[in-house]
C-alpha cells in the first residue's frame, strides 16, 4: 500500500535476518532517488540531504497469529480511506486490496470493522 507520505507492508524474511531499518533505507532512497524532486523541504531535511516524500520513521511489528495477520492486512487495505485519500478502499489504485478482491478474499463494497477503523498502527 503506498500513500503520499507513507507505506505498508507485510513482509516474510529470511530466517536469523530481521533488519527492518537497512531494507527501509532502501526501499525508500532507491524510490525517492527515482521521483522527480520539487517537494517542500524543511531546513533540517536539506541540512541532512533528505528528501520530503516519507516519514523518517518507521513501525515494524511481528506478526503473531492468523489472527494479527488478518487484522494488520484489513487496517493496511483501510489505510487510504482512514487518511482521506478514498472514500473506499476499491478506490484507492495503489493497494493490493485490487488483488484480493481479484482473488475473493474482499468483496468490492468492503468496508473496514470497527475495530480496524479505530486502530492505531502508524
Amino acid at each position: 500500500m503506498v500513500l503520499p507520505d507513507h507505506l505498508h507492508c507485510i513482509w516474510t524474511l529470511p530466517a536469523g535476518d530481521g533488519d527492518f531499518s537497512k531494507r527501509w533505507h532502501t526501499i525508500k532512497a532507491k524510490f525517492s532517488a527515482r521521483m522527480p524532486k520539487g517537494e517542500m523541504l524543511s531546513e533540517r531535511r536539506i541540512k541532512k540531504g533528505e528528501r520530503g516524500i516519507w516519514q523518517r520513521r518507521f513501525w515494524e511489528h511481528v506478526i503473531q497469529d492468523e489472527q494479527d495477520l488478518e487484522r494488520h492486512i484489513d487496517y493496511i487495505h483501510y489505510n487510504p480511506v482512514k487518511h482521506g485519500h478514498a472514500i473506499n478502499a476499491i478506490d484507492w489504485p495503489y493497494s493490493s486490496f485490487h488483488k484480493y478482491v481479484k482473488n475473493g478474499l474482499y468483496s468490492p463494497d468492503w468496508m473496514a470493522s470497527s475495530e480496524v477503523k479505530n486502530c492505531e498502527m502508524e
